[in-house]
């Protein structure tokens, strides 16, 4: 594996218990390419700082919101108030942004941590306006035709926060192989069998 892509927004994966043995699932894939990520696995956490394991404030950090019919045909990642709403300063929405939650899991697992974690609602919201499909294709259903990999999500809001198109290229590369190996291999998306891991 190459070297870490030096990223200076901090990436916090919360990962729903369900979602950590699919074959296909990205969250390892960030926290092993991105120098500052990490992956938690749970359902809820008292607050912002217990989630990420430090000291954190709550007007830092964003979190990726799970969409909204409102953002369509904006920038690549638009910040939304409480009702979904554009902001109609987005430079301000996303000035001053030291990290960035993403929810991982089918789109139900993903309702269900944000509903868990009431905290999150104090957090600035983002959501992701794709450019494309999802590099999944045909290799695992998503609920709604515009939703991509928690990956893909990452990475298209770093390129955005950090003003570099190299950081999401480097993200998606790995990707890009695991899906290569899954379809040469004819693996589709599914759970891992427990028993052959150690």
């Amino acid at each position: 594996m190459s070297e870490p892509v030096d990223n200076k927004v901090s990436i916090l994966v919360l990962q729903h218990p369900q979602e950590q043995d699919r074959v296909l699932g990205t969250a390892r894939l960030i926290a092993a390419t991105l120098a500052n990520a990490k992956v938690v696995i749970g359902l809820s956490w008292r607050n912002l700082a217990h989630a990420v394991k430090e000291p954190a404030e709550a007007k830092d950090w964003g979190v990726l919101y799970l969409g909204s019919t409102h953002a369509k045909g904006r920038a690549p990642l638009v910040a939304v108030d409480r009702k979904g709403e554009p902001l109609a300063d987005q430079a301000a929405g996303l000035a001053g942004l030291k990290g960035l939650i993403a929810l991982d899991g089918n789109w139900a697992q993903a309702k269900a941590l944000w509903w868990r974690n009431p905290w999150l609602t104090k957090l600035r919201r983002f959501v992701v306006v794709p450019d494309g499909p999802s590099l999944y294709g045909d290799l695992r259903r998503e609920a709604r035709p515009d939703a991509v990999s928690t990956l893909e999500a990452v990475a298209l809001a770093l390129q955005v926060l950090e003003g570099d198109a190299a950081v999401r290229e480097r993200l998606l590369l790995p990707f890009r192989e695991l899906l290569a190996k899954a379809r040469a291999a004819g693996v589709r998306d599914s759970k891992r069998d427990r028993r052959s891991r150690r």
